[in-house]
């Protein structure tokens, strides 16, 4: 397996990160998680949209998007496979102990893993843990994860593949990795942004597809809607059997079937959209 780190290819084995980097010692990164099929990346240009506004909104230097093009470009010539999980991580590199950043600038990391397709239904947990709307994280996706690490540890103790966040308000907001819809009374629905909850790709792309609506939207809806579902990047549109005691069967139902077979056709036909 070969990555790349700052400015070429690495072997996995042998590749080197300082363990002064800001990232490590301080969780001062961002990221994005890119779906590649047969060495081709879906959405892109999106993603690269996002980690560039990510990077503004940490105050890390913008990335060179060409240079963040061209090493997934040759991570994936270098590692050809059906389904990957495309990584990119840009940190704030070499920096002294404690919060402060150093000025040798950031770290870039590329690198690929195997990705198997998901079930076309799983089970989720609500958690008593809440997203903050208004903190200074809040919409960026940085390598601040440990809150997604015990969440989602949480989930999987009460056989769930996902937990999902009420924001400070109440509201719910977002799963530790995905987005979630909710079909009410025959309207789909999703939190809006401002709940708190992350611009997800795959969310853009669905609301754009089905016609969902934004809506705020209580945790409890949860215990009413007629059906739910996730999307994320290797999720792509993924219905909701369980939510935690709660039975949804027949899952996916025929909103949620109709948004999946949407997205699957979109996607097919378009891999940077």
């Amino acid at each position: 397996m070969k990555l790349w780190v700052d400015g070429g290819l690495r072997d996995a084995a042998t590749a080197r990160v300082s363990v002064l980097d800001h990232g490590l010692t301080a969780g001062d990164g961002i990221f994005e998680t890119v779906k590649a099929t047969g060495g081709r990346p879906f959405a892109l240009t999106r993603h690269l949209d996002r980690l560039a506004r990510s990077a503004r909104g940490l105050g890390l230097p913008e990335p060179d998007l060409d240079e963040v093009r061209r090493a997934c470009a040759a991570v994936l010539d270098a590692n050809p496979m059906e389904r990957g999980r495309l990584r990119i991580t840009c940190t704030g590199g070499l920096s002294p102990l404690g919060s402060e950043r150093g000025d040798t600038g950031p770290t870039l990391i590329v690198a690929l893993g195997e990705a198997g397709r998901r079930p076309d239904s799983t089970a989720v947990v609500t958690v008593p843990w809440t997203r903050n709307e208004r903190g200074a994280l809040t919409g960026l996706k940085t390598t601040s994860y440990a809150e997604n690490v015990v969440a989602l540890a949480r989930a999987r103790e009460q056989g769930a593949t996902e937990a999902l966040f009420a924001n400070t308000v109440g509201q719910l907001c977002e799963g530790t990795g995905s987005n979630v819809f909710v079909v009410l009374d025959g309207q789909l629905l999703t939190p809006p942004v401002s709940s708190g909850c992350l611009a997800g790709i795959t969310r853009a792309l669905a609301v754009e597809w089905t016609g969902a609506q934004e809506a705020d939207l209580p945790l409890d809806v949860l215990e009413r809607a007629d059906e739910v579902f996730l999307t994320s990047t290797l999720r792509d549109v993924q219905a909701v059997h369980r939510v935690d005691g709660r039975q949804l069967p027949g899952a996916p139902g025929p909103v949620t079937a109709k948004a999946m077979r949407v997205f699957d056709e979109r996607a097919a036909s378009d891999l940077d959209p």
